[in-house]
């Protein structure tokens, strides 16, 4: 059997259990989503109140973060446990943030191992995406991203045959210039786009990309399924809440249809005016009065 005959039948296999994956969601589909990282002293304390203050100041969409692939349980919950929070409270999550960068030094098995957990728990909350989100100062280097292209190919061959999609999210280090070329570059070049999704944190890009988010959507459009959303202090280029800081996002956003933009979520890792809830409750106000009628 050949690797396109095996994933056309495995994915077939799958389809009825899972959240199809399509190459654009419809504008009047997309929904306000929210990154819980930016709120993850909140969902340490208390994750159902969290998300009922998201909910109320209109957020209805969540990316995760924190799945612990051995025990399957999220944010004290086992995977069902915690769908079922979602469904009671009529919302949704379409991608978690799973700690792949351990692995670059793991067995090829081991990989695959914690790769079928993700799956497990991706699947019983029914998000369509798992998202590699990070990697170690450390393994920051040109070696890393020689190799890293391979590791990626394999985990979005291994999940897209379950009937998810897999996508890589940047931050500044990828745009780091190797005598020419960045490790942004070679990802780009070297994964499959039918495996291999990007998550474009458009902060990370305005702070450190020679290139504009529209420039990058231009050179792989309908690849770019999902956005990070965040806006940059005007002196520090720290990260605050959105209108407060120097990006002008009514004048960089990408076309979401040339992106194939499936999901967004607004984000402020830190550097809160006053505290996490009232930063995500701002950006919200913020996005709906002037951003809202791009998506």
């Amino acid at each position: 059997m050949n690797r396109r005959t095996f994933l056309t039948q495995t994915s077939l296999l799958g389809a009825a259990a899972l959240l199809p994956i399509s190459s654009s969601v419809p504008a009047q589909h997309r929904k306000l989503g929210y990154q819980l990282f930016s709120v993850r002293e909140d969902m340490a304390k208390d994750p159902l109140a969290t998300l009922k203050a998201l909910i109320k100041m209109g957020y209805q969409d969540f990316e995760v973060y924190g799945y612990e692939a051995e025990k399957n349980t999220i944010y004290g919950y086992t995977s069902a446990e915690f769908r079922k929070v979602l469904e009671d409270l009529n919302v949704t999550t379409t991608s978690g943030h799973f700690m792949f960068h351990p692995l670059l030094d793991k067995t090829d098995d081991e990989l695959k191992r914690f790769v079928d957990q993700c799956i497990t728990g991706a699947t019983t909350m029914g998000m369509p995406y798992i998202t590699w989100p990070w990697m170690a100062p450390e393994q920051r280097t040109l070696e890393t991203f020689q190799r890293l292209p391979e590791k990626l190919n394999r985990i979005g061959e291994q999940i897209n045959a379950a009937g998810l999609g897999f996508a890589y999210h940047n931050h500044d280090f990828e745009f780091i210039d190797y005598d020419g070329q960045t490790g942004y570059d070679i990802i780009l070049r070297e994964t499959d786009p039918a495996l291999v999704k990007l998550q474009l944190d458009l902060y990370w890009v305005m702070h450190s990309s020679k290139l504009t988010p529209k420039e990058l959507i231009q050179n792989a459009p309908g690849r770019y399924v999902m956005w990070h959303i965040k806006d940059m202090h005007k002196v520090s280029r720290d990260y605050t809440e959105l209108g407060n800081g120097s990006i002008d996002y009514r004048e960089v956003l990408p076309d979401p249809q040339v992106s194939g933009l499936e999901y967004y979520y607004l984000e402020q890792g830190g550097n809160f005016a006053h505290n996490p809830l009232q930063s995500a409750a701002d950006s919200a106000a913020y996005f709906k009065a002037h951003l809202q009628g791009v998506f």
